[in-house]
């Protein structure tokens, strides 16, 4: 048998002899929940930036706890399923459900520790000095409380329904992520007894109390923003405070706040029901009560009240997390809204490309005369509106069809879609119900969108639907032409300032064409497995992508430099990660800018040497999907919906879309994907299965990726209008 070789970079090209690599073996994986906690500790660490001002530090903080609370519903869930079933982890890395459980609460009480640390010695005392003072009930002057008893009285006792615990009152269903009291009471027969308050969720969390004001004038408590000439009290605080009046005849011994988190990774029942809208509802429903998968409890709960919660609830030990800071730390991002904005950083306005530099022109000859390649947040999201709005105005448009996955809660693509069906248009909306956590958003813009006579179709049974797409059909003078949108991310214009995402406009006939026909596979009866142009998963995806990833290796074969850059949210997929690992081995340069979970171990000795992995994690929240290859020299790039993970390959229509414009493709290299590997100030840089954060070395410029790109889209120009972010 002829002896393998391989390339041996580091030697000048030369050929040595290849040990045989087991690219399956679980020693080359990191386990998917540790490495996503890898991430969360990333956006942590972000928090704990305390270069950055006090309400951006509140904010990263926020955005830790929300995505901890998604975890423990969705993934975590997961794995405590497994556990209890007894069923053996079949993903590559091979680390069963109860080693995962343990590891998961050994990192993630790390994290939360480090958390409350922050906000309790940092943040909250550095808010205070700016004059944020966000405070406890006793802090209150006298004054103060006196309103309050009023406003408790007249404003949320009506509203609190406290809840014995006894053998004629069983322990209550708690509702996921709400906010509870658990109380111990004494009775005048010297009897204890246990009951259960929830924190009313339609009231709002912060408590606005003015300290200087004349009570008569406070007719605006609890929604004043400027903050200069009031205190910022827990709702909490003050039902706590106010406990007695709820139980009188009662003593109130000791009591302390609880939440816990349910399992809400509900499959929908699509095979056993003839409705799908219905049966997305019905899991709606039953998320709500889920088996519950953590307990969290305030710091200074009493030994007896938490044993007490943990019997009635069953729990396991490493189901209980004792809490630092404040409870459900999530809702603190509404402080953000403080009109404080020295505490902030300034606000950036969005560039728009110089094609569609007068929102009053025509778009559609502007993409006629060329592809139009738009960076978010950087460039306006306000182009992609306007082609959706004049679509549905322009007298020449006859369809539209477009993809719905997350849209926001007042969405202008939506109400476009319902002004075109009123101009006549014909309209199709494939909304996507199954949108994890938007789902009974998503059914209300169904609903709307019904009405108003476009034709919804509401996604398929089995598989969801996360491309970005909008076809516009156009009849011109020399015929029928179609208009294309496809991008990284939602349409969503809320989201749009926050995210970086990329998208194309483009009139490219053989994009148009395959776009028209995955319409019709999304909508009717249609089977396509290969498209002209576009990667379309379940399909044709991975197949493409592996076979572009080989062409590398071939070509460093041949000593023709193989290189790939990938950008994605996500890296899980085994066979993707076997063929970079190959890839590697060859000698093929491989650049990963992975913002989450990255299940690949780069550093590798023989195996994963030639495999860089950064994180990028800074102000907005990377969400570009990029995948380039060198390609013996003439390179060819693809931008899109998907990750690299098997659920959006096997499970889901995603969609990307091979960038054909020559100067877009070296735009996307040159200018950003380079300019993202230089960073050294928002990075992680992954070696083996840790994160480092990268610092500039002595002598060598400072480089913040975003940071630039907010610059060049200063520098070129901003129209009059445009939102700020």
């Amino acid at each position: 048998m002829a002896e393998k070789k391989r390339r041996n970079p580091s030697s000048g090209g030369g050929a040595e002899p290849a040990r045989h690599v087991d690219t399956a073996s679980s020693e080359y994986y990191q386990n998917r929940e540790l490495s996503w906690l890898d991430f969360n500790a990333r956006v942590l660490e972000t928090a704990m930036d305390r270069k950055l001002p006090l309400l951006e530090q509140l904010k990263f903080l926020s955005i830790f706890h929300s995505n901890l609370d998604e975890f423990f519903m969705v993934r975590v869930a997961g794995v405590l399923h497994q556990y209890r079933e007894g069923v053996e982890n079949t993903a590559p890395d091979r680390m069963q459900p109860s080693r995962q459980l343990a590891e998961i609460r050994k990192t993630a009480t790390a994290l939360l520790a480090k958390a409350g640390e922050h906000w309790q010695k940092s943040v909250l005392p550095g808010l205070r000095a700016k004059g944020v003072r966000i405070v406890r009930y006793e802090e209150l002057s006298e004054r103060q409380r006196r309103f309050l008893l009023t406003y408790f009285r007249d404003e949320i006792y009506p509203v609190l329904t406290p809840q014995a615990i006894d053998p004629g009152h069983p322990f209550p269903t708690i509702s996921n992520l709400s906010i509870n009291f658990i109380i111990r009471l004494q009775g005048r027969d010297g009897m204890e007894r246990f009951a259960r308050l929830r924190c009313p969720s339609n009231v709002p969390r912060f408590i606005f109390v003015p300290r200087t004001r004349d009570a008569k004038a406070w007719a605006d408590l609890g929604i004043e923003s400027n903050v200069r000439d009031a205190d910022i009290l827990p709702l909490e605080e003050l039902i706590e405070e106010h406990l007695p009046l709820l139980f009188p005849g009662y003593r109130v011994i000791d009591c302390g706040l609880f939440r816990i988190s349910r399992n809400s990774d509900m499959a929908v029942e699509e095979y056993d029901s003839d409705d799908l809208l219905s049966a997305v509802q019905d899991m709606v429903e039953r998320r709500r009560f889920g088996g519950v998968v953590r307990l969290e409890t305030s710091r200074g709960m009493p030994s007896e009240l938490s044993e007490f919660l943990v019997r009635k609830l069953g729990l396991k030990p490493f189901q209980i997390y004792r809490l630092r800071g404040p409870l459900a730390f999530s809702q603190f991002m509404a402080l953000y809204d403080v009109d404080r904005p020295a505490l902030k950083t300034p606000p950036q306005s969005a560039a728009r490309p110089e094609a569609l530099s007068d929102p009053e022109g025509d778009i559609f000859a502007a993409i006629r005369a060329g592809d139009v390649f738009l960076h978010h947040p950087y460039d306006s999201f306000s182009p992609v509106l306007e082609f959706v709005r004049k679509a549905a105005e322009d007298p020449d448009v006859i369809s539209i069809k477009q993809t719905l996955y997350r849209v926001g809660r007042d969405s202008p693509i939506v109400r476009s879609l319902m002004e075109a069906r009123r101009r006549g248009k014909q309209v199709t909306a494939v909304v996507e119900l199954k949108a994890r956590f938007d789902e009974e958003r998503n059914i209300t813009w169904a609903e709307e969108l019904e009405k108003a006579g476009v034709n919804v179709v509401y996604g398929f049974v089995g598989m969801k639907i996360h491309a970005k797409l909008c076809l516009v059909v156009r009849r011109e003078p020399g015929g029928v032409v179609s208009y294309a949108h496809i991008g990284t991310g939602n349409y969503n214009a809320s989201t749009a300032r926050m995210y970086t995402d990329m998208g194309i406009l483009t009139c490219h006939q053989d994009i148009c064409s395959d776009i028209a026909d995955l319409f019709n596979v999304m909508t009717g009866y249609a089977e396509k497995l290969s498209y002209r142009t576009l990667l379309v998963s379940p399909h044709s995806m991975r197949s493409r992508i592996i076979e572009l990833i080989q062409n590398e290796i071939a070509a460093a074969g041949q000593g023709n430099g193989g290189e790939i850059i990938m950008k994605c949210n996500q890296l899980v997929d085994r066979k993707i990660i076997q063929a970079l690992y190959m890839a590697s081995i060859a000698g093929v340069r491989i650049s990963l800018v992975v913002r989450g979970i990255c299940c690949l171990v780069p550093g590798i000795p023989g195996v994963s040497e030639n495999i860089t992995v950064r994180s990028i994690v800074g102000r907005f929240l990377e969400h570009a999907r990029v995948y380039w290859f060198r390609n013996g020299g003439d390179p060819c790039a693809f931008i899109g919906s998907a990750d690299m993970m098997t659920r959006n390959l096997d499970r889901r229509i995603e969609v990307l879309t091979p960038v054909l414009d020559a100067g877009v493709r070296r735009r996307l290299l040159e200018d950003i994907m380079r300019v993202q590997l230089a960073d050294n100030k928002q990075t992680w840089l992954k070696k083996g299965m840790e994160y480092t954060r990268i610092k500039p070395e002595k002598g060598r410029p400072a480089v913040n990726a975003q940071e630039m790109f907010l610059a060049g889209a200063a520098a070129a120009g901003t129209s009059a209008g445009e939102a700020s972010m």
